[in-house]
């Protein structure tokens, strides 16, 4: 019943984008932001109208779904990060396997294909071999903490509390990724408030504690990267010297100085304090050196599933010519060379190229070749005539999706098979409709590589008509 902009005892009915929730009202689709499941019965109010869309808050949870489980992290009701944490894993899986069918129908308007079940992830917890945390002078307090009275230091390192740039909240623990991460974590925060370093002041672009990165390998490899926003020689040193002397499992040690006024770091200097300069992952009998600024997979263990995927759609016999656009570090086109009678990497970004060679060089491929700028103007008739009409083109393109020019020069390349691997099946869809003239969608396969959030990667296979 609608009282002054309120919902009161309504059911919550369905997932929505973004893993929001949906109540379907008599005023139409209302979408609920929150902790909330489908089945909740709960009362609501509206904090946003616009002409078709009407945003509300959760106000009071009468009676809760049978789709719940009870949250395992002390954090959950603060951080955004596993949103769907309060969601039993079963049917998390389910609602991302029907958001890929409605991207499909709706914006691909593909009704003729199965969506295969979708590939679980064998761990929900510790599942990420990348973290960044933000140190901030600006600690986000709970309600909670507010109303004990106890004393709390006003330095945070931890995440960013939803939609608040500027509010950091401390994690304690947290169930992401596995130790040493929260070990080294909490182990500087310590040291950095018994030095009395400053900590960042997002406000003001100063502090000289800025931003931790901490990544693990499947090899036991562990990667940290701090961040300083001053150039403090002495404290640098203080800390660099901490933890390379206290954390023996660190295996590379880096620092950047930042004095921009965002924590993005591929355009800065990372300068190599001790260790080796990269850490390894392992892939089947592959191995794949990663650097500070390298991209790879967050999480190694599905990513492998999702490349087995892939292989398996590109139908490799040996003697097939692969394009593999928005190669990154060439993780994909490596995993396949062998598969392959050769490989083209394309990527925009000339670091991750590199990176790419480097890596087909450690493990003995000399099959592939790799080139940076933009795919819409490198794949022309000069380059096509100079490398070989593909066979197959695997594209894994940011979530933003493909530049309708990247699509056309794809559909002038005609490949016999396209794999389109997404992070984001609304891009896909889309860009899949842009082909469907000239190409069907046979096989789709979603895989969970993010357990407890609304995110789902998606494989799809096209064959030329």
């Amino acid at each position: 019943m609608l009282k002054n902009s309120k919902y009161e005892y309504v059911e919550i009915t369905d997932f929505a984008a973004e893993g929001k929730c949906i109540f379907k009202s008599e005023d139409g689709v209302i979408f609920v932001e929150g902790n909330v499941a489908p089945g909740d019965i709960v009362d609501l109010q509206v904090v946003k109208t616009k002409k078709k869309l009407k945003e509300a808050v959760v106000t009071k949870i009468h009676s809760k779904s049978a789709l719940r489980t009870e949250p395992y992290c002390l954090h959950f009701d603060v951080c955004g990060g596993c949103r769907w944490q309060h969601i039993e894993y079963q049917h998390q899986l389910r609602f991302k396997r029907q958001q890929v069918v409605d991207h499909f129908e709706r914006i691909g308007k593909i009704r003729n294909v199965e969506i295969n079940p979708i590939i679980a992830a064998p761990k929900t917890e510790y599942y990420r071999n990348k973290l960044e945390f933000t140190f901030s002078n600006w600690r986000w307090l709970t309600k909670e903490q507010m109303d004990s009275g106890a004393h709390f230091t006003k330095h945070a390192l931890g995440f960013h509390v939803p939609k608040r740039f500027d509010k950091i909240f401390t994690v304690d623990h947290c169930h992401l990724q596995p130790d040493p991460s929260n070990t080294i974590r909490n182990s500087l925060h310590h040291f950095g408030e018994s030095k009395g370093i400053s900590y960042y002041d997002v406000r003001f672009n100063k502090g000289v504690l800025r931003n931790l990165v901490v990544r693990t390998a499947n090899t036991g490899d562990v990667m940290v990267i701090v961040q300083f926003g001053e150039q403090n020689d002495e404290a640098i040193a203080g800390v660099m010297e901490y933890l390379h002397k206290t954390h023996s499992e660190i295996t590379s040690l880096n620092y950047i100085v930042n004095l921009k006024g965002n924590d993005s770091y591929q355009d800065q200097e990372v300068i190599h304090y001790a260790g080796e300069t990269t850490i390894r992952e392992t892939m089947e009998d592959l191995t794949f050196l990663v650097g500070p600024k390298s991209f790879y997979q967050t999480n190694s263990e599905q990513a492998y599933h999702l490349f087995n995927v892939a292989r398996e759609y590109a139908g490799l016999t040996g003697g097939e010519s692969v394009y593999d656009l928005y190669t990154g570090t060439g993780t994909i086109a490596n995993f396949l060379a062998r598969s392959a009678k050769k490989v083209v990497g394309v990527e925009y970004v000339e670091a991750a190229v590199e990176d790419a060679r480097r890596n087909s060089q450690l493990n003995g491929i000399t099959n592939t070749s790799f080139f940076a700028g933009d795919m819409r103007y490198i794949m022309n008739e000069g380059f096509l005539q100079k490398h070989g009409k593909p066979d197959v083109i695997i594209t894994d393109p940011p979530r933003a999706g493909m530049d309708q020019p990247v699509v056309e020069t794809i559909l002038k390349a005609a490949p016999d098979r396209i794999v389109y691997v997404s992070c984001n099946t609304a891009t896909q869809a889309r860009d899949l409709a842009l082909m469907a003239d000239h190409y069907e969608v046979t096989k789709v396969q979603p895989v969970d590589m993010f357990p407890n959030t609304h995110h789902v990667e998606n494989v799809a296979l096209l064959v030329r008509k």
